[in-house]
């Protein structure tokens, strides 16, 4: 399990490094997306994976990781995932408005010549 989620991490962060470094703007934000998603998955990753586990303390039960889970990471995720959504909105409100502006969709406002 702990081999599929570090491939799926890799995997997210090299496609959205690739897709980050393209000259379109559209590629670009898409990047960013699937960079934010590999950090969210490494971030709730660090937060010991395990299922069936609650995240509240219940009496009777010792307050380690072997029974529960942590709940700062989910929360960060959570929350994370809010501020990326509002950002890739801003980033495609900007990238329309650019487009409408400068005519082209290239990330440094020129048309490239063939």
């Amino acid at each position: 399990m702990e081999a599929l989620l570090a491939l799926v991490i890799g995997v997210l962060g090299g496609s959205g490094i690739w897709l980050v470094l393209r000259p379109r703007t559209f590629q670009v934000i898409i990047g960013l997306t699937l960079l934010s998603y590999a950090v969210n998955l490494f971030i709730f990753s660090m937060g010991s994976i395990f299922i069936d586990k609650p995240p509240i303390v219940r009496p009777g039960v010792p307050a380690d990781l072997q029974h529960y889970t942590d709940p700062m990471p989910q929360s960060l995720v959570l929350t994370a995932i809010v501020i990326g959504f509002a950002t890739t909105a801003l980033f495609l409100v900007v990238l329309l408005a650019s487009r409408g502006f400068s005519g082209t969709d290239h990330v440094d406002g020129t048309r490239e010549e063939p």
